[in-house]
């Protein structure tokens, strides 16, 4: 899959950097032609994995404009911030910690927009606007719900949801979550792929909507 601001060498992945010579993580740059990218790590990234891993379609371009739920430090919303350079993310996140390292990322990325806030009331930044797509990746055992309700508020048709099977039942075989996941999204939505994201993230799955 070619993906606009992605480059894909080595298996490994990289994002154009929009703010050339700045770091966001300590990842590594490298420059290509005369155009810097940021290692995108694939172990503290599940997008990154799930792309590694053979997503076939990401959903997001260069003007998407994305309600991010759960954004916590910053790391793959700023590689989202390299691939969307002409839409914009709404960063939505319930920790005043992680929403310090939010604010200094957003600081040179006018595309990425820190919003404190808890995910389970989506009402409260109803503010934002018209939305194209949700992206979600939140540790909490009523995360489906979240998805859910979130999607229908916003009226989306499209989305991505990072499944942590052990936030929800830490005794369940992950497998039956996932399934059980997919059920209750399939009454609402249409599952365009599911993705595991192992080896690089442990009893996680990526459901593209």
């Amino acid at each position: 899959m070619k993906i606009k601001n992605i480059l894909m060498k080595n298996n490994k992945i990289y994002s154009k950097n929009l703010v050339p010579s700045k770091k966001v993580y300590g990842e590594k740059l490298i420059e290509i032609d005369g155009v810097e990218y940021r290692s995108w790590n694939p172990y503290r990234s599940k997008l990154a994995a799930a792309i590694l891993n053979g997503c076939k379609k990401l959903l997001i371009d260069e003007g998407s404009h994305i309600l991010y739920l759960g954004a916590g430090n910053g790391t793959t919303a700023s590689h989202i911030s390299d691939i969307a350079i002409n839409g914009i993310i709404y960063a939505i996140d319930i920790s005043t910690r992680a929403m310090e390292d939010l604010i200094e990322v957003g600081k040179s990325r006018p595309n990425l927009v820190p919003i404190l806030a808890d995910a389970n009331h989506p009402q409260r930044y109803k503010f934002i606007g018209k939305i194209d797509m949700i992206y979600q990746d939140i540790a909490q055992r009523n995360q489906v719900e979240i998805f859910i309700k979130n999607m229908e508020e916003y009226g989306c048709e499209r989305g991505i949801l990072m499944i942590k099977a052990r936030s929800i039942d830490v005794a369940a075989k992950p497998r039956k979550i996932f399934e059980k996941a997919k059920k209750e999204l399939e009454r609402k939505f249409k599952i365009e792929e599911m993705i595991i994201l192992k080896p690089y993230q442990k009893d996680h799955v990526a459901i593209f909507i």
